[in-house]
């Protein structure tokens, strides 16, 4: 029933109480599985290498990289994604999302300059240093949980909230990225 109020706006998202509630669920969550997935080996390596790829490029080099990603989506030739869409820690998070039976509609690990590394299905762009996920997770450290609002997403059709965690360096204990995965709201209780 809840999820039938929610989809003809009949329950505001933005109240208070409701927004709290699902604020301590996706926390809840992002505790529970999102920070085990940040601490496996193969996203953290992966991180790792992209960060020694992109460790140079000025702000002009990400702003045409995030173009040129913006303009191949939906195109038919894609190389920019593909490099992000098929390498083995994209498979793996498109393993997470279909383990979740559907409480996970998206998940995307960025670098330390907030561009993205893996994701499990194309996001509408590359680069993400400039959104709340990647400064409120990566830009306060080591164990920040960022928590966004309730919203309706185009690119998986849901409701949707996003959560967002520091990827940290087992060995420095230092934030080398971010990772962020989209919840559907209407499956959180």
């Amino acid at each position: 029933m809840k999820s039938l109020l929610l989809a003809a706006g009949l329950i505001p998202l933005a109240t208070a109480a409701f927004s709290d509630r699902y604020a301590e669920v996706m926390g809840g969550y992002a505790h529970d599985h999102v920070m085990t997935w940040a601490a496996d080996p193969a996203i953290v390596a992966a991180i790792r290498a992209q960060n020694d790829r992109t460790a140079g490029l000025a702000q002009q080099d990400i702003d045409s990289l995030d173009q040129t990603w913006q303009q191949e989506v939906g195109k038919g030739t894609h190389p920019t994604i593909d490099t992000v869409l098929t390498n083995p820690v994209s498979d793996m998070l498109r393993a997470r999302v279909a383990e979740s039976g559907g409480v996970v509609t998206e998940v995307f690990i960025m670098d330390a300059r907030g561009l993205n590394v893996a994701s499990s299905a194309v996001t509408s762009d590359y680069w993400q240093g400039d959104e709340a996920k990647f400064s409120q997770s990566f830009g306060r450290g080591a164990g920040a949980v960022h928590v966004g609002e309730i919203e309706f997403d185009d690119s998986t059709q849901t409701y949707q909230g996003q959560v967002s965690v520091a990827v940290t360096d087992p060995d420095s204990g230092l934030p080398i990225g971010a990772i962020t995965v989209g919840l559907n709201a209407e499956m959180l209780f």
